[in-house]
């Protein structure tokens, strides 16, 4: 390199091509900086959780346990007061329709599994059949509960009806709502694919 010209303050026609190339290297890199950039922020903003609004996600955390004990609350004095399993059962499935309205529903479904939706639904379906095949094997009509008195005592009939109700009844309603809001949720696809 050689000193600049000390009339114009301008250096040579030699240094032009050096500076030249040199402002071509700065160039490119802050290019290349400003796309890294531009790719990071695209990355952290697909990475960012979904969220509704800060007052519905409020909202569901405070309401989300009073709902989920009161659904078990109907669902464990249903035999013997107002409820029963079909309303504690849709109360459950409804918490986790909550959760999905206010944290987003592809997150809630993969928290929640498609095992914990199937195993309730095919559960409560074994209970219920099981409880009822399980008079039929002792020589009565199906639910005939009385028939389990040897093994349960007097109130056979109440424990029986307890078991239809927590573990057959609401466990298929439960199971049942998730998985119907769930597909309804992830839309149809005419090709038979995953979604819409």
């Amino acid at each position: 390199m050689s000193d600049p010209d000390p009339d114009t303050g301008v250096g040579t026609d030699s240094d032009a091509g050096v500076a030249s190339e040199a402002d071509t290297d700065v160039d490119a890199a802050v290019a290349s900086e400003a796309d890294t950039d531009v790719d990071t922020a695209v990355e952290f903003e697909s990475a960012r959780p979904y969220t509704e609004s800060e007052i519905i996600m409020t909202a569901v955390r405070v309401v989300t346990p009073f709902v989920l004990t009161y659904g078990l609350f109907l669902t464990f004095h249903g035999a013997n007061s107002p409820g029963g399993g079909f309303q504690g059962g849709a109360l459950v499935g409804v918490v986790v329709l909550m959760l999905a309205f206010a944290f987003g529903i592809r997150p809630t479904r993969e928290w929640v599994g498609s095992g914990l939706m199937t195993g309730l639904g095919a559960g409560g379906v074994i209970v219920f059949v099981g409880v009822g095949l399980g008079t039929l094997a002792l020589g009565g009509t199906f639910l005939e509960y009385g028939l389990y008195e040897p093994f349960v005592g007097p109130k056979a009939t109440k424990w029986g009806m307890e078991a239809i109700e927590i573990g057959g009844v609401a466990a298929i309603v439960s199971g049942v709502i998730m998985g119907l809001f769930f597909l309804t949720a992830d839309g149809y696809d005419p090709n038979g694919g995953e979604g819409a």
